[in-house]
Formats: C-alpha cells, sequence, structure tokens
C-alpha cells in the first residue's frame, strides 16, 4: 500500500510558516500544486490527525463576526517526522496522467491534421506553463528578504522549467515526425 505524504506536506508547510488551513491551501494552489496535488478536503481532516497524533499543535483565537481562526504549529514531535520523511529515498516514479499521449498511442485511425493540431495547441499549453514557472522564479529572485526555503523553491521551479522546456521540443520533433507520415 502506498504511503500517504499529505501529512508531510502540511508539516513542510508548517515549516515555511504557512500555519493556518486557507494559507496552506493558497500556498498549494500557488505552487505545490505545480507538482503535487492536494485537495482542500484533505487538508483539514489530516491537520486534525496531526494535532490528535502529536505532530502539531493548534492555537484556536476568536475572531469577532468571523469563525474561529485556528493556526497550526509544528510540534518537535512533527519535526522528528518530517525529517525522518525527508530523509527515506523516493520510492516510486510518478506516473504521469497525459490525455495527449493517450490519444496519440490510439491515433493510427486518427487524420493527420487532427494530430497536428493537438500537438499545436499542446505545445501552446506548455509555453504558458513555462511562463507561469519563469515568472515565479523571477518573483522569487526579486524578493528582497526571501525565505530561508526560496533557495529549495527555485530548485522545484527549475525541474518544471526543464521537463516542460523538454515537452516543448518532444512536441517539435513529433510534429515533424507525424508530418513526414503518408496518410493511409
Amino acid at each position: 500500500m502506498k504511503e500517504n505524504h499529505t501529512p508531510y506536506a502540511l508539516l513542510g508547510l508548517m515549516t515555511a510558516g504557512f500555519h493556518t488551513g486557507y494559507e496552506m491551501k493558497q500556498m498549494m494552489d500557488g505552487s505545490l500544486n505545480h507538482f503535487w496535488k492536494i485537495s482542500y478536503g484533505q487538508i483539514y481532516p489530516t491537520l486534525k490527525k496531526l494535532v490528535e497524533e502529536g505532530c502539531a499543535d493548534v492555537k484556536v483565537t476568536s475572531q469577532e463576526g468571523r469563525p474561529d481562526k485556528k493556526e497550526y504549529i509544528i510540534t518537535p514531535s512533527g519535526e522528528e517526522q518530517l525529517r525522518s520523511w525527508l530523509m527515506k529515498p523516493v520510492e516510486d516514479l510518478p506516473v504521469e496522467k497525459n490525455e495527449l499521449l493517450l490519444k496519440l498511442f490510439f491515433s493510427r485511425n486518427q487524420e493527420k491534421s487532427v494530430i497536428l493540431h493537438q500537438l499545436e495547441s499542446y505545445r501552446e499549453k506548455l509555453y504558458k506553463k513555462q511562463h507561469t514557472y519563469q515568472s515565479i522564479k523571477e518573483m522569487l529572485l526579486r524578493e528582497e528578504c526571501p525565505s530561508e526555503d526560496a533557495p529549495f523553491w527555485i530548485i522545484t521551479l527549475n525541474y518544471g522549467l526543464a521537463t516542460t522546456e523538454a515537452a516543448v521540443e518532444w512536441c517539435e520533433k513529433t510534429k515533424s515526425r507525424i508530418d513526414e507520415m503518408k496518410e493511409e
């Protein structure tokens, strides 16, 4: 059975200064979501479990006219759990679900013009993704007092940039290969 990595993602977010479920979700949507998906519905049950297991404490602050604010703080036990997980080797390579690859796999019966259009559309999406990564990277590099985590955030952005660049190159080569094929 695969290990659930969501608790480690939330513990890591606590160490980076994100203490409310809302702050964690905002950070996920803006950064982690590019390589790690966590649904909003997973956050609060996981935070509750982390508190029950002694990996986090919760500080509740009353707010006038609004629900109580819950701030989650990693405990020494939580820090140890996170460190232990960080030291473990990565067990599996991720399996990517890619609709374009699925369509290409079965494209023997598809018109060449449709395949080329799909590849071009995919390449345009990759360019947008590349631009997003580059914008985030530039923002992090411009910060006067970046987070101590920023160099590691940039490393993950560089991975995204490199894989996106490789996918763009693959698209261009694949378009050329499809173009050379004869219509049947």
